[in-house]
């Protein structure tokens, strides 16, 4: 009798060494991570310190939970902290909602000055980044960390959590299958609702999409994570997401 239990346990913990992870390596970004305005640019944007501080300046809440996540996931993280509404990380270049009403109608060189110094940086280093772990053979996760106003135009959001991605990439798909699966029960034990490509969509205009263009399917698969803001504006609600996400990311398996 024990023996054949003995038997069952080792086949049990076998098959579950043999299941392989979705992914070889882990990265997290937050683009909308702060609301600072460079000095430079500070004249334009006198008397906006109350915009500064809503969701248009920045994705509150969202860098805390981006830096618990990398920390307790042990992966890099990549985020900046100059407020979306100088320029915005997130959109293409040619997106009409990347510079705000206070830089788009700037000079050409003044815009091409902004992209330089505070877009490209960024970008360039998140590619470089998958390049050198791509180059090795890796299958690589890009977890995206936003946040979400629970108002908008009027909207009043039902969700707490979004799993933002693009249904077209199988990969990408399937793992943001498995991701929602195994974060639900977590989440609706915290009274959250989690949704799928919602608020937004996960093929839209983002860095994400934009990285897709860069990276094959089956070696770059993109996620963005969105939080409704009435639970990650305070620390405990902050702790809270992170904690459920790194559990939820350390259980996935093929």
């Amino acid at each position: 009798m024990k023996t054949s239990r003995l038997k069952k346990a080792r086949a049990l913990i076998s098959s579950k060494k043999a299941k392989a992870k979705p992914f070889d390596s882990l990265m997290i970004t937050c683009e909308h991570g702060g609301n600072h305005i460079p000095s430079r640019y500070q004249k334009l944007f006198r008397g906006q310190s109350p915009l500064l501080s809503t969701h248009r300046g920045y994705d509150i809440g969202a860098l805390n939970v981006a830096r618990a996540l990398a920390r307790r996931a042990d992966a890099p993280l990549f985020y900046s902290t100059t407020s979306r509404l100088l320029i915005d990380l997130n959109r293409s270049l040619h997106h009409k909602a990347v510079y705000s009403e206070f830089t788009r109608e700037l000079p050409d060189a003044e815009r091409a000055t902004i992209c330089v110094h505070h877009y490209a940086p960024y970008r360039l280093n998140v590619e470089a980044w998958l390049r050198s772990q791509i180059r090795l053979g890796k299958k690589v996760l890009h977890v995206s960390v936003h946040s979400f106003t629970p108002k908008l135009d009027g909207e009043v959001r039902n969700a707490e959590i979004g799993l933002l991605y693009d249904p077209k990439r199988k990969p990408e798909a399937q793992l943001a299958a498995q991701l929602f699966k195994v974060t639900k029960p977590a989440a609706k034990a915290e009274g959250w609702r989690i949704r799928r490509n919602y608020p937004y969509h996960g093929a839209s205009d983002g860095f994400t999409t934009h990285l897709r263009q860069l990276f094959e399917p089956t070696r770059y698969m993109g996620i963005e994570i969105e939080m409704n803001q009435t639970v990650v504006e305070e620390r405990l609600g902050q702790g809270q997401m992170a904690l459920l996400f790194s559990r939820a990311l350390a259980t996935l398996v093929l």
